[in-house]
């Protein structure tokens, strides 16, 4: 089975908050289609970023092959982005989609409560999981990925290590330009890591960044029919149109820091089933450092 990968959900973030009023503007014709009004997490974010304040957002990939189709699948990717006006900063945390949680009494692996429930079951989980109050999500499915970077002309990324994939070769300490279909394989590699999922998740993070990077300079970029309309096929989402406006014209200077983490546990098998069992201060940890980077001013 394909593994989802997240950094096609960097990609929608950053066309929200570095593309500007005009940007914003340009996706009012594909709002409908991104937007999945199921829950009231859209008001509080429209309130949040009309007052300038820090939000955070989970983003989630799914490995259903089209979202059009069919909404469900496992979250195979997880993480929660902080995003801070006041301090200039955004804060990534993947969260291991291993990680074991309870569903109605059951054991349970944290990547199943999408599965289970839909995108406001997967927001509740991780909401209760890290005791944080996420302010809405964004959903993308594995299909667009290749479009989304493909669409921006592409990602400058270092690789971190030495491998080959998929007819791909990197070596570690070199930056490659990558297209769609090379950052794609670039992201999905995990069993030749040496630090197996946590590993491809760091490479996720440093494709979002480099795209971050990538529309700072070039913010028109977003504008391009064949971005918006791989945003459009590929992306759900709850954060409303106002919200988008208020990113656009308040959080530009939100990605002048990135800073990069990950909630890390250790394996367990447990009736068959691998697990990650997270302790206690791995999750007062990240806990902390969300809520700092919410809170911080400088």
């Amino acid at each position: 089975m394909k593994k989802v990968l997240l950094w096609g959900l960097g990609i929608a973030v950053t066309l929200v908050m570095i593309g500007g009023g005009i940007a914003a503007f340009a996706l009012h014709n594909t709002t409908s289609k991104i937007h999945s009004m199921d829950s009231t997490l859209s008001q509080v974010s429209d309130m949040k970023t009309k007052a300038g304040k820090s939000v955070a957002y989970l983003l989630l990939g799914t490995d259903t092959g089209a979202l059009g189709r069919n909404y469900k699948g496992r979250t195979d990717t997880m993480m929660v982005m902080v995003v801070n006006p006041t301090s200039k900063t955004t804060t990534m945390i993947s969260i291991e989609r291993d990680t074991k949680i309870q569903i109605d009494g059951v054991d349970a692996k944290l990547n199943a409560a999408y599965a289970y429930g839909n995108s406001e079951a997967a927001v509740h989980a991780v909401d209760k999981l890290l005791n944080i109050k996420l302010d809405g999500y964004l959903l993308v499915n594995m299909s667009g990925l290749k479009q989304l970077v493909n669409a921006v002309g592409g990602v400058d990324v270092k690789s971190p290590l030495t491998f080959d994939y998929e007819g791909y070769s990197f070596t570690e300490g070199k930056t490659y330009h990558m297209d769609g279909a090379q950052a794609l394989q670039f992201s999905r590699m995990r069993y030749d890591d040496p630090q197996g999922d946590y590993g491809r998740q760091i490479r996720q993070q440093l494709v979002i960044e480099s795209v971050i990077n990538k529309l700072k300079n070039d913010p028109s970029s977003v504008l391009s029919n064949d971005f918006l309309n791989a945003v459009s096929d590929n992306v759900r989402s709850n954060i409303s149109l106002n919200s988008l406006r208020n990113l656009a014209t308040r959080y530009r200077d939100s990605a002048q820091t990135i800073n990069r983490d990950q909630l890390k546990g250790t394996g367990e098998m447990d009736n068959g089933v691998s697990y990650q069992i997270i302790s206690d201060s791995e999750f007062q940890r990240v806990h902390n450092e969300i809520e700092n980077a919410l809170n911080a001013t400088e």
